[in-house]
Parts: structure tokens; C-alpha cells; sequence
């Protein structure tokens, strides 16, 4: 290798790993939120949205928006946006149930939804656009509401099951065990055995020179 590829090549490592570092913090955020919320009828819901960017948010550049929809093909409609602050639009269909409850310094874009109805389904998404980033990010949130809580698990079942299944293999590996040390040990004996008796077949049978005399 030549002086000069040789040079190269550490400079072509350092250029590659500032490629790799600086592209993803150029092009894109993280958003986090979970796909799939449930509520009870009656209670609160705080709906979930934080995102991860590689600039600091900035209020003049800054967007967000949050949005309702029936289902995937139903309109969409806006009830929460940030222009320099937070704007609750107040549609009819939240009145007065919808409030901020994240903190946007600490990228936390979550909300709550007051006094749940069955109506409430549907699909919530967060919309997030924080410039410099080159491109707006979202995620959505189907919120599922139940007429009562969901039955617990009973975990006394799992517990006797694993437990039992736990036990039969303990049992299990110590049959094997025991059985592979008496294997062992009748091999043993048997070779024992079989050199006593290989033994006895000699000094029985002497050598030749003792048979003549």
C-alpha cells in the first residue's frame, strides 16, 4: 500500500463516521406514542407523544398538531395546535374535556382527555415538526372505550401449572441422572468382572515351560 492510500484511509474512516452521525440528525425525528390505548367509560385518558430531535425546539419554527378521526377513512379534524403556544381549538365534540398535560421542554407533547365517552373512539394522532429537521413525523393513537374494566388474570393457574411442569422436570433429570450412575456402575462391575476372569483363565492355564516340567 502507497504512503499516500495509506494516509487516505484514515481520513476516509473519519469522513464516513461524521456522515453516519450527522445524516440522521439532518433528515428525520423519533416520535413515541403507543398504537393502542384503552379507557373505562366515565374516567380520564392521557394520551401519549414525546419525540426525540437533535435540535433544540425553537417556538417561532416549531409545529404541532393533534387530530380526531372516526377511522381510517373518516375526516380528519384538528383540536390541538401549537402557533408560538398551545391552542386548544375546542371542538364541539371535546368541549371543554381536552387539555394539554405534556411539557414541551421536555419534548412531551402528551394530553388528556377528561370524563371518556363511548363516542371518544377512534384514531388521535400527533403531528410534530421541529425544523431544523427536514421532514414532519407523526404517529398514531387508537383509543379503545370499555363500559367496565377488563376482568384481571388469574395468575394462580399459570403459577400451579409452571409450578408442576417445573417439578415434573426435576423429577425427570434426576431419573436420568440415577439411572446413568448405575449404568456407569454396571459397566464398571462388568469390567471388573471380565479382567478377574481373563485373570484366573492365565494362572490357570501357566505357561508352557511349567506344563513340560
Amino acid at each position: 500500500m502507497s504512503r499516500e492510500a495509506w494516509l487516505m484511509n484514515p481520513l476516509l474512516c473519519l469522513m464516513g463516521l461524521s456522515l453516519f452521525l450527522w445524516v440522521p440528525c439532518g433528515w428525520s425525528m423519533e416520535i413515541t406514542a403507543p398504537a393502542s390505548v384503552q379507557a373505562i367509560n366515565g374516567t380520564d385518558i392521557r394520551l401519549s407523544c414525546t419525540f426525540l430531535s437533535c435540535y433544540k425546539v425553537n417556538h417561532k419554527q416549531f409545529s404541532m398538531n393533534w387530530t380526531y378521526r372516526e377511522c381510517e377513512n373518516c375526516t380528519e379534524e384538528t383540536f390541538f395546535t401549537f402557533q408560538q403556544k398551545f391552542i386548544n381549538l375546542k371542538l364541539d365534540r371535546f368541549k371543554e374535556r381536552m387539555e394539554f398535560s405534556g411539557n414541551l421542554n421536555k419534548n412531551d407533547l402528551s394530553i388528556t382527555l377528561q370524563d371518556v365517552k363511548l363516542d371518544d373512539e377512534g384514531i388521535y394522532t400527533c403531528y410534530v415538526m421541529n425544523l431544523p429537521d427536514r421532514y414532519r413525523d407523526h404517529k398514531k393513537i387508537l383509543l379503545q372505550v370499555l363500559t367496565e374494566a377488563p376482568p384481571e388474570r388469574d395468575s394462580t393457574v399459570a403459577v400451579i401449572v409452571g409450578a408442576s411442569v417445573g417439578g415434573f422436570l426435576a423429577v425427570v433429570i434426576l431419573v436420568l441422572m440415577i439411572v446413568k450412575c448405575v449404568r456407569r456402575k454396571k459397566q464398571g462391575l462388568n469390567a471388573e468382572d471380565q479382567k478377574t476372569e481373563e485373570e484366573g483363565k492365565t494362572d490357570g492355564e501357566g505357561s508352557p515351560e511349567e506344563g513340560a516340567k
